[in-house]
């Protein structure tokens, strides 16, 4: 694995772990969250772009095409994303994000 993808890799647990935080955190406004959460997306969706798709289609379940595209929707065209979508999110697919690249992080040398 080159050091770009680990660093690809890397980037997307951070985001993904600061995305928990966000969500996690009842003192935080609603509004406040979903814009922490779509910053992250689009920090996520430039990393995913970075990665090949031999190692990315070794977890099929995540949509890694939408997800690359993501970015550019959420920077575009912020009012598409309502933050209960975006906090949605937050909740169930970004802990699923995680786990895949952690496994993908853990069988790569």
């Amino acid at each position: 694995m080159t050091r770009a993808v680990e660093r690809s890799l890397d980037d997307v647990v951070t985001a993904c772990a600061r995305i928990q935080e966000y969500a996690d955190d009842p003192t935080l406004p609603e509004a406040v969250v979903a814009d922490a959460v779509r910053m992250r997306l689009v920090d996520i969706a430039s990393s995913v772009r970075e990665l090949p798709p031999a190692m990315t289609a070794t977890e099929p379940t995540i949509p890694w095409a939408r997800l690359a595209a993501l970015g550019e929707q959420l920077t575009r065209r912020p009012s598409d994303a309502p933050a209960s979508v975006l906090l949605n999110t937050a909740r169930t697919d970004v802990p699923a994000l995680r786990d895949a690249v952690e496994r993908l992080r853990g069988h790569c040398p």
